[in-house]
């Protein structure tokens, strides 16, 4: 009886010391400015805009899932954003391209999101990610081609980690720890100076996946 109420008071104690542990974490976390924009088990602050593609939550993580013939489909944060540093990792079907979209808007008549986007896409289909596009701007890619350099530091087969620094009508992102670009576009910083960010599911044609996406340890920084 002695050992077993040892047990019980071992494991009381360990229980006790990762709440603390816990608790220094989060308010360490806060104390930095960072705060997270998804707790890992509901969709709280969260609205899908645009599209059909389901969003879940598994294992800690948001899985967006293609549906048949759907256009792009996007969950938005509720609340919009305008300087910040943005974290996130995203693991993504290599037959899927998707993105993170920030500043961005939904058109009134229609719903559709726009706003600029970083790329997520594999490596073996092209090695763009981390650059910026023009989601239904009108401008295509916002990064100019000459600074498109093709990469590979998108681990296909693996959760990548982004981080996104945006301050003004600047863009910077890595990808894994490392430098993709440095964007500067004035007319972005004008069109778009802030808005929700959203998790891209991108549109397939009918007969074609289903694939699917995730992310996870998203957080942002308000700069």
């Amino acid at each position: 009886m002695q050992k077993l109420n040892k047990i019980r008071s071992i494991i009381t104690a360990a229980v006790f010391f990762l709440g603390v542990v816990d608790c220094i974490s989060a308010a360490e976390q806060q104390d930095n400015g960072w705060v997270p924009l998804f707790d890992g088990t509901t969709l709280n602050g969260w609205e899908q805009k645009n599209g059909t593609a389901h969003y879940r939550i598994e294992d800690g993580a948001i899985v967006g899932k293609t549906t048949d013939g759907s256009p792009n489909s996007f969950l938005c944060t509720t609340k919009d954003y305008a300087d910040f540093e943005l974290e996130f990792e995203v693991k993504c079907d290599p037959r899927l391209n998707s993105g993170v979209q920030i500043r961005s808007k939904s058109k009134s008549d229609s719903g559709r999101v726009n706003g600029p986007q970083i790329e997520i896409a594999a490596t073996e289909s092209g090695g763009l990610s981390g650059y910026v596009y023009g989601e239904a701007t009108g401008r295509g890619w916002l990064t100019p081609e000459q600074d498109r350099d093709r990469h590979s530091h998108f681990d296909d087969d693996s959760w990548n980690r982004y981080r996104v620094v945006v301050r003004g009508p600047q863009i910077e992102t890595w990808i894994n720890g490392n430098k993709i670009t440095t964007l500067v576009d004035e007319d972005a910083a004008v069109s778009h100076p802030e808005g929700f960010i959203g998790l891209q599911v991108h549109g397939i044609g009918r007969g074609q996946g289903p694939y699917e996406v995730r992310w996870r340890n998203i957080q942002i920084k308000p700069l």
